[in-house]
């Protein structure tokens, strides 16, 4: 009786643990579907320091197509997305898109700005880094993710997001119809 008892405690535990596991697996499937749009963007706030630009804001932003990428330089899914950021900024700006890279650390290391700075010049980026040690704009954003974009019309409204690696043509589609849009 007693045997019969465990082997039915495990065969329950079992299921319980797969029903869990397609749970989560189904549950992060798409996370940009969890993500508000059409929203107003959030502010830049609390960066420890502006590199390849003077400080910007959102405000002085309107009338622009701006992409924001949250970003960190040991991650190496957001490394791999960086080419793709940088031809859409290359391809865009003369047009009025404006890319703001947000470094946010995950670890205390990437935090020094020495090293950032490194990062940025070995990857060639040209456009704005913001550095967001602290996480405010990060937070303001809602964002949990390495790497995201959020792409917010000249309106100042978020309407696209993407998470991870991947879409690289969806991502420029919704630049393109956003820069064609009247301000």
């Amino acid at each position: 009786m007693i045997s019969r008892i465990r082997t039915l405690t495990t065969v329950a535990a079992v299921a319980a643990i797969a029903a869990l596991g397609a749970m989560v697996a189904n549950s992060g499937a798409a996370p940009s579907a969890q993500i508000q749009t059409n929203r107003i963007a959030p502010e830049f706030t609390g960066i420890d320091h502006w590199l390849n630009s003077q400080p910007l804001t959102m405000q002085q932003l309107r009338g622009k197509v701006v992409l924001v990428d949250f970003w960190t330089y040991t991650c190496v899914n957001c490394v791999n997305t960086l080419p793709h950021v940088e031809k859409l900024y290359e391809k865009y700006k003369d047009q009025g898109l404006v890319v703001v890279g947000v470094h946010t650390p995950e670890y205390a290391f990437e935090r020094e700005t020495n090293k950032v700075s490194a990062a940025i010049a070995q990857y060639g980026l040209r456009y704005p880094v913001a550095q967001d040690n602290h996480y405010a704009t990060w937070n303001a954003y809602s964002n949990q993710y390495w790497p995201a974009v959020y792409l917010i019309d000249k309106t100042g409204h978020v309407v696209y997001s993407h998470f991870g690696e991947g879409d690289y043509d969806e991502t420029e589609a919704a630049v393109r119809q956003q820069l064609a849009r009247a301000g």
